[in-house]
C-alpha cells in the first residue's frame, strides 16, 4: 500500500465510530476543487508511511479506536488494497472505504468478499456534467453508474456525497442527481471550503439556504439527505 498520510483520530470520518484515517497516493480523477493536490498530482517527494508502521499504530490503539477509514487519492488503485484491509480486519477493526467509484470491479470484489463495513462514494455531478467536475476529459460515466447500483444493492451501510461548488453545480444538477440516486440509503451535500492545497483556485461555496434548497430537490427521490460543513 502506498500510504502518504495518517490521521490518528477522527470522530467525523466513520459514522458512529472513533477511527483513524489513512491516505493513499494517486488518483484517476483530477477534480479541480480537490483538497489533496499532492496526493493527486504526484507523490514524488512526499514522505511515505510503511504499512507495517500503520499496522503497529493500530495494534497499539486497539480498544480506543474501532475503525479505519481508507481514503486518498483513490484507494481502489492500490493493487494490494484487499490484502491490507484483511490485515486490518484481522486486528478487529471495522473498515470504511472512500472511493470515486471509477473502478466498480474492485468495489464489487471487496463487497463480495465481505471485508468492507461502510462505503462513502463521491458523486461529482450530474451525469452530463461529470467530466468537468472530475477534471477528466474522457470519462466513462457508465462505470460510475455501475458502482452506484452496486452500492444500492449492497447490504452494508453506505453513503453518496457531493462537494458542492458554486462554479460547477446548479439546481438542475441536483434534480438530475436525485433521479439518478433514487432509493439510495443516504446522500450528503458537502459545502466546498477553499484552502491552499486545492488543485485549482477561484472556486466559491453556496450559503446554507442555497444548499438546503438543493437538498430539498434531492429529497424527492432519496429519503435521507443532509448537509455537511455549513
Amino acid at each position: 500500500m502506498q500510504i502518504y498520510g495518517l490521521n490518528k483520530t477522527t470522530l467525523l470520518d466513520f459514522p458512529e465510530h472513533v477511527a483513524a484515517t489513512v491516505f493513499t497516493g494517486g488518483c484517476n480523477f483530477c477534480c479541480p476543487f480537490c483538497h489533496n493536490r499532492d496526493l493527486v498530482l504526484g507523490t514524488k517527494g512526499l514522505p511515505a508511511l510503511a504499512e507495517e508502521e500503520v499496522l503497529a499504530f493500530l495494534k497499539k490503539r486497539k480498544g480506543i479506536l474501532t475503525g479505519l477509514c481508507i481514503t486518498g487519492g483513490e484507494p481502489t488503485l492500490q493493487a494490494d488494497l484487499a490484502v491490507f484491509i484483511r490485515k486490518v480486519r484481522e486486528m478487529g477493526y471495522l473498515v470504511k472505504l472512500d472511493t470515486n467509484g471509477y473502478r466498480p470491479k474492485v468495489l464489487r470484489a471487496l463487497l463480495e468478499e465481505g471485508i468492507l463495513d461502510y462505503v462513502a462514494m463521491d458523486i461529482k455531478n450530474a451525469k452530463e456534467r461529470y467530466a468537468v467536475a472530475a477534471g477528466k476529459e474522457e470519462l466513462d460515466v457508465g462505470r460510475i453508474a455501475e458502482s452506484v447500483e452496486i452500492l444500492k444493492k449492497s447490504r452494508i451501510p453506505y453513503e453518496f456525497r457531493t462537494t458542492v461548488v458554486r462554479e460547477l453545480h446548479r439546481k438542475e444538477d441536483f434534480a438530475a442527481i436525485g433521479e439518478w440516486l433514487a432509493g439510495a440509503r443516504a446522500y450528503f451535500l458537502q459545502a466546498y471550503q477553499d484552502n491552499e492545497n486545492v488543485i485549482a483556485g477561484g472556486f466559491g461555496a453556496y450559503d446554507k439556504a442555497e444548499m438546503e434548497a438543493f437538498a430539498q430537490v434531492v429529497r424527492q427521490h432519496v429519503a435521507r439527505v443532509e448537509l455537511r460543513g455549513v
